[in-house]
């Protein structure tokens, strides 16, 4: 077996040559260039829930003549449509708009719940939030909250929307 290439020792130093430089660059890019989630001077806003909004039309009660005309396995009094409304979201950031939304429910009968979830970066310092929803056909905002908050730079501040709590809920980290 003729061997044309370099003799062993050379063979070795070659690949501890080529494993050094591949070393040192995973390291070097592994610290350069600095990676920064956020500036120095900015604080996060996570606007994040589910919410199963109104149901577009109220229950109804059938008549006599409808009831006969149904299956007997269908014979209920109340006719509830399943379809829910849109959900309307706006944020207010020290009276200025900071985020809109309207979300359609989910589901293929539009009967599930709309899910709104937004990350916004904002300059640290103390602002003024304004949240409201709408969620009934009326598109008349029923759940409304404002708080006054200090965010320090790096600090998340998380806007959730419970019904069962009054609305909306705000939590900072």
């Amino acid at each position: 077996m003729s061997e044309t290439s370099f003799p062993k020792p050379v063979r070795y130093a070659l690949q501890v040559l080529a494993y050094g430089a591949f070393a040192a660059t995973v390291a070097y890019f592994s610290t350069s260039p600095p990676y920064r989630l956020r500036g120095d001077d900015a604080a996060v806003v996570k606007l994040s829930f589910s919410h199963s909004a109104q149901l577009v039309q109220a229950c109804r009660e059938r008549t006599l003549e409808e009831l006969a005309k149904l299956p007997p396995n269908m014979r209920t009094k109340m006719d509830c449509p399943r379809q829910r409304s849109e959900v309307q979201v706006e944020l207010d950031m020290d009276g200025k708009p900071l985020y809109r939304i309207t979300t359609p429910p989910t589901g293929l009968r539009k009967d599930g719940a709309a899910t709104v979830y937004r990350r916004l970066e904002i300059p640290a310092g103390h602002h003024l939030f304004q949240a409201r929803l709408a969620d009934g056909p009326d598109r008349l905002f029923h759940y409304a909250r404002e708080i006054d908050l200090n965010l320090v730079p790096g600090q998340v501040l998380i806007i959730d929307f419970l019904t069962g709590e009054g609305g909306f809920v705000f939590t900072h980290e």
